[in-house]
């Protein structure tokens, strides 16, 4: 068999991997609270790895390496202020929001969370949440399958429509059947993948080189032949500092901020089984990616070293991750480390498109005052995956620059517009509707206007201003919107109370 035979019997015998456990999935699911949030049943094992899988896309094995590789450590302060964001998130939000969730109408959704905590009878908060996350969560989804119609095309020499159609075709099936279950269960099993690879070829790597202390030394020759050939961009990347200003490295690390509004991972922790369930969670989210986090900077010296040491260069230092696979391992083993970049991919996607399909029902759908019975509430959601899907595959057809230029934009807009409300829903009990609209809004144009202006955004990430007007916003019309409810101030000091249980204390 040749190289490429094996590598795609690899990558054949994952996809087949994922169809079996969607088709497991759909067997456990029989009504929308499954199909949308799993009956709130994950355990926190699974609920730590699958939200860990669907937010580490293919960056974190492409594009982590690829800037270790280029510029050195000063790249990884944003996976050092995403690590701060997901502890932070998992501390304070998780055990909160397991518990407020259910106590404020059993609510399955974030729009319908926010609408409920607040008691807004127009619905037009929960509409207007489920609207954002519908119109971003379609060109994120689009995203994803342009990167593994380029995946494909690369690795494979495919042709890319080929390519991105295969990754949207098996993801969508184990998504539209196993709903909720099937994303999740099948991102465990791609987390166990992505720790896999990002352990191993490190390690094989920082071997072949001769030992970590060779591997600093080669790093080090590298730069100091980079500095005398360039005498004006001189570098030192093994330095944490080296070359950045205070505002960029802020700029950097605030992209842990995203964490509180991302709708993808932070409704693993309205699935869990309780409150108590957070702490572990925690610990096993936090634990893999540290260490997959550390795998991928590792991953981006040892590839440095080892290339530099045999004299090349790569075109591209995001294909570092790639093409020590295939230098490092058999085949066939190389395939299953290629398969880990799908997984990424693949782990995303699946979430995007879960969320999606709840906004279109529960959010924009139910809010109508529309009802059916279960079966057909979980039929009326595989036709919203499926909507969405090929409203993707469309837009991916094509693929635009804008499209995944919209990636980062997202995740400031999800964290700039969500993150501040879910903050102030949990911990202050003076939130409004007026102020949580007002906030969103706030929210959302500054980092529409901050993003699309030079000047601004390249002094500082949008999520930062956006962030801190939704956060002020929001308090100041609350505080001057804000009138007692019993029943609001009942439920918040209910879930406070729940919330504290002993086995989920920090």
């Amino acid at each position: 068999m040749s190289d490429s035979a094996f590598q795609m019997l690899a990558i054949g015998l994952y996809f087949a991997l994922m169809l079996a456990i969607g088709y497991y999935a759909f067997r456990r699911t029989s009504d929308l609270d499954d199909y949308m949030l799993g009956g709130r049943k994950l355990p926190p094992a699974v609920a730590a790895l699958s939200a860990g899988a669907s937010d580490m896309s293919g960056w974190l094995l492409l594009g982590v390496p690829g800037a270790i590789y280029a510029s050195g450590l000063l790249e990884s302060w944003i996976v050092i202020g995403l690590v701060i964001g997901a502890w932070l998130n998992w501390t304070f939000v998780a055990p909160r929001l397991r518990a407020y969730t259910e106590i404020a109408n059993n609510s399955i959704t974030v729009p319908s969370f926010f609408e409920n905590r607040l008691r807004d009878k127009s619905h037009v908060l929960r509409i207007a949440a489920g609207t954002i996350i519908l119109v971003f969560f379609t060109f994120y989804v689009s995203s994803g399958m342009v990167a593994g119609g380029v995946f494909f095309e690369s690795s494979f020499g495919s042709s890319y429509v080929t390519g991105m159609l295969l990754v949207a075709g098996v993801t969508l099936c184990y998504t539209l059947f196993g709903g909720f279950w099937g994303a999740s269960l099948t991102d465990v099993a791609q987390a166990v993948l992505m720790f896999a690879a990002l352990v191993t070829i490190p390690v094989v790597t920082i071997i072949a080189t001769g030992g970590p202390g060779e591997m600093v030394n080669l790093v080090q020759a590298a730069d100091a032949a980079h500095n005398a050939a360039n005498p004006g961009d001189e570098i030192h990347r093994t330095s944490l500092l080296f070359g950045g200003s205070f505002l960029a490295i802020v700029s950097a690390a605030a992209w842990g901020l995203g964490y509180f509004g991302q709708p993808h991972i932070i409704v693993r922790f309205m699935a869990m089984r309780s409150s108590a369930d957070a702490k572990a969670g925690r610990r096993i989210g936090i634990s893999w990616m540290i260490l997959t986090a550390a795998g991928a900077i590792t991953t981006g010296f040892a590839g440095l070293a080892y290339f530099f040491r045999e004299d090349v260069a790569l075109d591209n230092p995001e294909t570092v991750f790639l093409r020590l696979a295939q230098v490092m391992f058999h085949p066939f083993v190389a395939g299953i480390v290629l398969a880990a970049v799908l997984a990424a991919i693949m782990s995303t996607i699946s979430s995007q498109l879960i969320v999606c399909s709840s906004a279109l029902v529960e959010d924009i759908y139910r809010a109508f005052g529309r009802e059916a019975s279960p079966a057909r509430l979980v039929a009326y959601g595989r036709l919203g995956v499926l909507t969405v899907a090929v409203v993707a595959i469309l837009l991916a057809l094509n693929p635009d620059g804008t499209i995944l230029d919209l990636v980062g934009f997202a995740w400031a807009g999800f964290g700039a517009a969500f993150g501040p409300l879910i903050i102030l829903s949990l911990f202050w009990r003076k939130l409004t509707t007026p102020g949580a609209i007002a906030g969103m809004i706030a929210g959302a144009v500054v980092v529409g206007i901050w993003g699309q202006t030079e000047a601004l955004s390249s002094a500082m990430y949008e999520i930062v201003p956006g962030f801190i007007a939704c956060l002020v916003v929001a308090v100041a019309v609350s505080l001057m919107t804000g009138r007692e409810d019993d029943d609001i101030q009942r439920e918040f000091s209910e879930m406070a109370e729940k919330s504290q249980e002993p086995a989920a204390s920090a």
